[in-house]
């Protein structure tokens, strides 16, 4: 990680600031760079905070936007697979409902069932995620998430469990611009000192 760190920080700098904004973009766009390392990566690098962090949210938001969807998609074709074979052999299993601190209500309905085959690793790591997403609510798993996970990671295990592609863009949104806004203004100031 570090060695790509280092050669994207090199490619941006040796490049015109139009292509170094949008190689800043793409690096946002990188599972664990996040659009706060490449704002971070590209004022080191010497270009303008205000085009890194736009550049490197934006790139961040592209690459969350096409992971929200495409889970999306995958989930309901999963969910009418299930339907489809409840259907098939006549029987109906009731998910549990998920209730959050902030009245958070979001069903599992056929997700729950999909979930059966999963390793205990996996499953651990989901009851970890379920818990917290119960106790702070898609906002808080949104805002907060970025301090251990990527973002397209947090949002597609948000969708996952059944949350819709809209109100988890909105929260995500609001994580990428914050995040790297926090970030870009922290590393352009210590930069000037």
């Amino acid at each position: 990680m570090q060695d790509l760190l280092i050669k994207l920080q090199s490619i941006i700098a040796g490049a015109p600031e139009p292509l170094a904004a949008l190689v800043t973009g793409l690096a946002g766009a990188i599972p664990f760079v996040e659009g706060e390392g490449a704002a971070t990566i590209a004022v080191i690098a010497g270009v303008n905070p205000v085009l890194a962090g736009v550049f490197a949210a934006l790139g961040n938001f592209l690459c969350v936007l096409t992971v929200v969807f495409a889970s999306s998609g995958a989930r309901q074709a999963v969910v009418a697979g299930i339907t489809r074979r409840k259907t098939r052999s006549a029987r109906r299993v009731e998910a549990p409902a998920l209730v959050g601190a902030n009245g958070l209500t979001e069903h599992l309905d056929a997700t729950a069932t999909a979930f059966q085959d999963e390793s205990p690793r996996a499953a651990a790591r989901r009851q970890k995620f379920t818990v917290a997403l119960e106790k702070y609510g898609v906002p808080g798993v949104s805002l907060l998430g970025p301090l251990l996970l990527p973002t397209a990671f947090t949002a597609s295990m948000l969708v996952a469990v059944g949350v819709k592609a809209r109100r988890v863009m909105f929260w995500q949104t609001i994580a990428i611009v914050g995040w790297t806004t926090i970030f870009t203004v922290m590393v352009t100031a210590i930069a000037n000192i």
